[in-house]
């Protein structure tokens, strides 16, 4: 019923009302509906062309102001990540911009990702710090990608790093080389690769990991790469301006200063 109505409204600014006014009010289309039901089937048998182009309209212009909507309220009521004691930052740790991601290793997305967030740590370099959360949800590896870069980050945040970058520039040759290619690239990064088996074996990195996912759940995260700068929420592999354009908001709102 409420799409319905939604059609004929937009259909009300085509077919102009009596005494010319060109507007049939809510009401008046609701009434007409209900004690006309035929008129809708009427309308598309007569004029299908005109009634899709005219609900498109309609339902990208609602789709716009929604949008509009959730944009104000994540800048009126960001959203706020757990960042714990031991949080592996890259960048600079007591930066002004704060990006979060909630990511896959095995997602195709993630990897364009990992493009953008290197160009955003260049250019804001000094003014950012990065921190990567999981959302293993993608591959046939996704969950041990994971857990070996939580184990090597027990061991050094540099070796995690590093091997984070790794798996992104080389991310067909997990599903190729499976958990041979996890052990040997633990150990290009300078790993304990026993040690790194042993730490997941006894349950060190689960939890976080958990943690992670069900952060991302609770933002609205269902897939991957989902991002928050400063608490505004990134749904998506989006292009660098996309970012920017959220920095430059946050500045002319007074939330940040750069």
């Amino acid at each position: 019923m409420k799409l319905l109505l939604v059609l004929l409204l937009a259909l009300s600014a085509c077919n102009p009302g009596a005494g010319g006014s060109g507007k049939i009010s809510k009401d008046d289309l609701k009434k007409l509906f209900l004690e006309n039901p035929d008129i809708l089937t009427d309308t598309i048998k007569k004029h299908p062309a005109k009634v899709l182009d005219t609900f498109q309209e309609a339902a990208k212009k609602a789709q716009e102001v929604q949008k509009q909507k959730q944009r104000e309220e994540s800048f009126n009521k960001p959203m706020v990540a757990t960042l714990r004691d031991d949080e592996l930052y890259r960048g600079t740790k007591d930066a002004p911009l704060t990006l979060v991601e909630y990511s896959d290793f095995q997602c195709y997305y993630c990897s364009k990702a990992f493009n953008t967030v290197i160009t955003l740590l260049e250019k804001y370099k000094g003014k950012i710090r990065f921190v990567y959360k999981h959302l293993p949800v993608i591959g046939k590896y996704s969950k041990q990608c994971s857990e070996y870069y939580e184990a090597i980050r027990l061991q050094s945040p540099d070796k995690a790093m590093a091997f984070h970058d790794e798996l992104y520039k080389n991310q067909k040759a997990i599903n190729a080389g499976g958990m041979k290619f996890l052990n040997e690239t633990a150990k290009k990064v300078g790993a304990d690769v026993a040690k790194v088996e042993a730490d997941i074996k006894a349950g060190k990195v689960a939890e976080r990991i958990k943690q992670d996912s069900e952060e991302a759940r609770k933002f609205g995260f269902t897939g991957t790469p989902g991002f928050l700068l400063n608490g505004i929420a990134v749904k998506g592999a989006y292009p660098i301006d996309h970012f920017e354009g959220i920095v430059e908001e946050l500045k002319k709102r007074g939330k940040v200063k750069l």
